[in-house]
Formats: structure tokens, C-alpha cells, sequence
């Protein structure tokens, strides 16, 4: 078991490494990875399970200990995403499919990889956990709703048969993983520790699945799907940020919510855009997962620099008084 947690651990932390090599694998040789495509909401779903297992009562009762910060969060993840994806999709020109496929995971709830990389930037990780729970909680309602506002333009949108989509592959299977953990107790822990290789061996697959469906309209439209995303998701890091200063939250917290409105549940976004749109639309939810784990990890480390430069800013401050004192 302790070698399956040392692969688990060192897979979790070279996440962004096997998602851009498997990226790049089914792109050169679609016809490998094509087999995985009717696998990709049950590998979502199995994701969602061990987010329900990791999820405990703290991170519920933080919401309720600071529900202004949880909402912000939550507030700004819903409305900055989607507005700033229907924005670019109406401003840059790209095919219908492309431009619900922007929306859609502009209207999914935040990813777990968020967590991480609040954790990373020295942020708010707990309040990071929160947003991410209840955001997720809320995907079943808020994303269809929000879809069919935004994207309805350019092909039709189901509501209630997205509704039902995410209620089967986010919240039955968080529920069953809750469920689960109450039953068990600790027993749960040891299978935990393996969580990252099978959350990132899923998400792994379904990048890779997506891509190789779509490789031939990667080759045409590629490049500038790749700007809209990259554009989409510094855009969200940012106007994250500023909405902390705005509502003058502590450094920590303004960089938490940053994280978590940047980072989409881009798994979801895919899994979605398969069964009710087309594998074209899907394409950019699998590059923003490719591209999230590139951003992450940059934008924590700028995150991070700025909080001990900070630190050590204060404790000269402080030594200097002291001095002078």
C-alpha cells in the first residue's frame, strides 16, 4: 500500500506533465485513444466519488462560519466565467459548436485542482475547499440554467436533460462518495491516499479521449481555441483578484477566490459538451484542462513569491523598529 501512495503522490504532483503528454499522444495518434470516448462520463463520475470521500464536516461548517467570503466566491465563479466566455465567443469569430463549448465550461463549477493550487499561493485553502463544494453542489442548478441563457443563440440547449446529466455524474456519485465515508469512517483513509493516480488517470483519459475525436478540427481551429481559453482563464485569475480587493478581503482569501473562479471544472465541461452537443465542443474544455495546469501552477508561484516578499517586507519593518526602539 505505501508504494501505491508514493506512485499516487508522485503522479498527483506531475498532474500537469502526464495531461500535456497525453495531450499531445492522442493528438499525433488518434486512433489510440478513441476507444476511451463512451468511457468518459462514467470516468467523471468516478472522479466526483472520490471528491465525495475526501469532502469531511469542516469543510461544510466553514460555509456557514463565513458565508459572506463563501458567496463571493461562489457569486463570482458564476457570473465572471460565463460572462467573460460569451463575450469572447461573440467578439472572436468561431463555429457554433466551439462557441457553446467556451460557455459551457465557463458555467461549470470550480475544479478540485483549485485546492491545490490555493494551498501552493500560500491562499485560503480552506475557503478554497468551501467554494469549490458548494459551487459544485450547485453546478446541477446554476450550469443549465446559465447555459441555456448564454449559449442558446447558437444551438439548442436542453436545460432539464443537462439538469438531470450533472445530477447523475456530480452529485449522486459526491453523495454515494459521502456515504460512503460515513459508513466506513477511517477504513476510507487508506484508499484516499490513491485518490490522485485514479482522479488523474481520469481526467488524463478524458482530455485524451476528447482531442483524438476531435483531432482533425484541432488541426483547422486549434490556435484559436487555444487563445479564447488562455484569454478566458487569465481574465478569470485576474477579475478574480480584483473582486477580493473590491470586497477587501485579506491577501490570502483575494487569492483563494482568484484560484477558484480562474480554474474550471473542465472534466465536466467535457463530459457535458459529448453527450449533449458534439465532440467539437468539447474541445475547449479538454484544452483549458491542458492549459489550467499550466496557469495553476504559475499563477500560485507569482501568488506565493508575493506573500513571502510581503513577509519579509514586514519583518524588516518590524526589525527596524525595534532598533530604533
Amino acid at each position: 500500500m505505501k508504494t501505491l501512495e508514493k506512485i499516487s503522490s508522485f503522479v498527483g504532483s506531475t498532474f500537469a506533465i502526464w495531461v500535456l503528454l497525453f495531450a499531445v499522444l492522442s493528438f499525433v495518434f488518434p486512433s489510440g485513444f478513441t476507444w476511451i470516448v463512451p468511457y468518459i462520463v462514467p470516468l467523471l463520475g468516478i472522479i466526483m466519488f472520490g471528491m465525495g470521500l475526501t469532502l469531511s464536516k469542516h469543510d461544510f461548517q466553514e460555509v456557514f462560519r463565513r458565508p459572506k467570503d463563501v458567496a463571493i466566491g461562489v457569486g463570482a465563479q458564476f457570473t465572471i466565467m460565463p460572462l467573460l466566455a460569451f463575450l469572447l465567443v461573440t467578439i472572436l469569430p468561431v463555429s457554433p459548436e466551439v462557441a457553446v463549448g467556451v460557455i459551457l465550461v465557463g458555467c461549470c463549477p470550480g475544479g478540485t485542482s483549485s485546492n491545490v493550487m490555493t494551498y501552493l499561493s500560500k491562499g485560503d485553502t480552506a475557503l478554497s475547499v468551501s467554494i469549490t463544494s458548494v459551487s459544485t453542489l450547485l453546478a446541477p442548478l446554476l450550469t443549465p440554467a446559465l447555459v441555456l441563457l448564454f449559449a442558446s443563440q447558437w444551438l439548442p440547449v436542453s436545460a432539464g436533460a443537462l439538469f438531470m446529466s450533472i445530477v447523475k455524474i456530480v452529485l449522486f456519485p459526491i453523495l454515494l462518495g459521502l456515504g460512503v465515508k460515513a459508513l466506513l469512517g477511517n477504513k476510507v483513509q487508506t484508499g484516499v491516499k490513491a485518490l490522485p493516480l485514479v482522479s488523474v488517470t481520469a481526467i488524463v483519459a478524458i482530455v485524451a479521449a476528447v482531442i483524438s475525436d476531435s483531432q482533425s478540427q484541432i488541426a483547422e481551429t486549434g490556435m484559436t481555441i487555444f487563445a479564447i481559453v488562455v484569454l478566458h482563464n487569465v481574465l478569470g485569475y485576474l477579475i478574480g483578484y480584483s473582486i477580493g480587493k473590491l470586497f477587501k478581503m485579506p491577501a490570502a482569501k483575494q487569492r483563494a477566490v482568484s484560484i477558484e473562479v480562474g480554474m474550471q471544472n473542465s472534466g465536466l465541461g467535457a463530459s457535458l459538451a459529448s453527450v449533449h452537443f458534439s465532440p467539437l465542443a468539447a474541445v475547449p474544455s479538454a484544452i483549458f484542462s491542458v492549459w489550467h495546469n499550466i496557469s495553476g501552477p504559475i499563477i500560485a508561484t507569482i501568488f506565493r513569491k508575493q506573500q513571502e516578499k510581503n513577509e519579509k517586507d514586514t519583518s524588516q519593518d518590524e526589525d527596524s523598529i525595534s532598533s530604533v526602539s
